[in-house]
């Protein structure tokens, strides 16, 4: 019987442990860490919400941007991304620029085995983020 209480009781502890999984969520800010093979600059701040309206927006390094963005499962797509027009250094423009170009090449999400959210292009390396706390 002993056994089967420690048995019990070990299942009970793991289980509470355990978080809500990650999930991409309406009205929930990401932190892009990653667009493609490159991490972000030091210090950039990137980020990702969908609203519940069907509009994506949020901070694209220098400039706020924002597009149109369609879900069905785990398919997700991005109309062309529109974006305010200061000017930054020549680095965070570049990746302002390659940020929002991968956006319209998104076609899926998914959520890596350490719980990172991917956004997959069609071809290539995805778009990593992190769930804002």
């Amino acid at each position: 019987m002993k056994p089967l209480l420690a048995l019990g009781l070990l299942t009970a502890a793991l289980a509470g442990c355990a978080g809500k999984p990650v999930q991409l969520e309406t009205e929930r800010v990401y932190r892009v860490e990653w667009i493609g093979e490159r991490p972000l600059i030091d210090s950039s701040h990137l980020t990702i919400t969908l609203g519940d309206d069907g509009r994506a927006y949020g901070n694209a390094g220098c400039n706020h941007w924002f597009a149109g963005y369609q879900r069905d499962g785990d398919k997700l797509t991005f109309s062309n991304a529109g974006s305010t027009r200061m000017m930054c250094a020549p680095a965070l423009m570049e990746q302002e620029s390659r940020f929002l170009q991968s956006l319209g090449t998104v076609e899926r999400w998914d959520i890596s085995p350490d719980e990172q959210l991917r956004l997959w292009p069609a071809s290539g390396k995805p778009i990593r983020l992190w769930p804002d706390e």
